[in-house]
Parts: structure tokens; C-alpha cells; sequence
């Protein structure tokens, strides 16, 4: 597995799908108090490796795991309406790119449970800079823009679905700039 070529990936990677439980349930709220914790959700899902939304559909891979927690919104960020800090990975087990990213993610309720997101931020990958292999990516740097965009259903007060598309790309800072696309569900549990 590509990932593990990269050990700080690996750990990341190893930290955020097992993380300890009783931990999570302490970040989440403070038991004593009722009070929001530090961490707001986590989020599971499958998503489609290069859905060539954005791109043309190199890698052939078709399916990868995420896993994405997000933090409750400090107080200094509600001068840009209070985003939540985000963390994730989604790891490629067929070989492709593999990607550990960070960010921010604003959304808005619309209505009847149904919401909308929109995150920015930055991902670090394991994937190809620049080659001449037609089935990989040339992702340009190691570094790259991530944008994402969500719209989802609120099934009760902690739990929620919702479709996610993601884009990597580094905005013609290096010399190959080939970006990739993923698409998928992803099942969130709220404290």
C-alpha cells in the first residue's frame, strides 16, 4: 500500500480510524457540565478515487475510505462566520494517491434537515509529482489546494448522510497541475 511508503501518513492515518473511544467521548462534550467539547463530528465514507469532475479520469482505483473529524468552531473565527476546523484522510487501497488534509468547513442549514458545506484547506498526498505513467496522476506538489463541498440530510439530532465532492490542486504554482476529484457518502455521528 502506497501509503504506508510515508510514515507520518501511516501514523495519521492509523490515529484517525482508531482513535480511543473513551477519548472521543470526552472531546465531545464535557460530561459533567453538558458543554460542547472540542470535537463536534466524525465523519465516515466511501468515496469514488478520480471521479474526473474537474479532470480528466487517470488513476483506476475506484474506491477510497474517509474519515474526517470536525472540531467545534473556536471563538476567534466567528469574525468569518465560525467555520468548524477540520481534519481528515482518505486513503486509496489499490495503490493510488492517498491524501491526509486539513481546513475549514463552513455550513448552513437550509430546511426540513437538509444542509449544505463548503470547506477549504490544504492536503498533503503520496501521489505522483511528475511522471510519465498515462494511469497517475502528475499532481505538480506535494502540498495542494483542497476545496470540498457537501450537501447532506440531518436524520436525527446526531446523526447525518450527506454527498460529498472534493478537489485537489496546486493552482498552476508547480509545473504538472493535473488535480484530482473525489466523490462519495459519508455517514456523520454529531455530539
Amino acid at each position: 500500500m502506497r501509503l504506508l511508503a510515508y510514515p507520518a501518513a501511516g501514523a495519521l492515518l492509523g490515529l484517525l480510524a482508531f482513535p480511543p473511544l473513551p477519548a472521543l467521548a470526552d472531546a465531545g462534550q464535557d460530561a459533567q457540565k453538558g458543554e460542547p467539547g472540542i470535537l463536534s463530528e466524525i465523519r465516515i465514507g466511501a468515496l469514488r478515487h478520480d471521479a474526473s469532475m474537474f479532470t480528466t479520469r487517470e488513476e483506476d482505483s475506484d474506491i477510497d475510505a474517509n474519515v474526517e473529524f470536525l472540531f467545534t468552531s473556536p471563538e476567534f473565527l466567528r469574525y468569518v462566520w465560525s467555520p468548524r476546523p477540520h481534519l481528515g484522510v482518505t486513503g486509496n487501497f489499490g495503490g493510488e494517491t492517498s491524501q491526509a488534509y486539513i481546513g475549514l468547513t463552513w455550513d448552513v442549514d437550509l430546511f426540513a434537515g437538509i444542509f449544505v458545506e463548503v470547506g477549504l484547506g490544504a492536503s498533503v498526498h503520496n501521489g505522483e509529482l511528475d511522471t510519465g505513467d498515462p494511469d497517475r496522476k502528475n499532481l505538480g506538489c506535494r502540498w495542494l489546494f483542497r476545496e470540498s463541498a457537501s450537501l447532506g440530510y440531518r436524520i436525527s439530532e446526531h446523526h447525518n448522510i450527506s454527498v460529498m465532492i472534493d478537489h485537489l490542486s496546486n493552482a498552476e504554482l508547480c509545473d504538472r497541475n493535473d488535480g484530482l476529484d473525489s466523490m462519495g457518502l459519508r455517514w456523520g455521528v454529531r455530539f
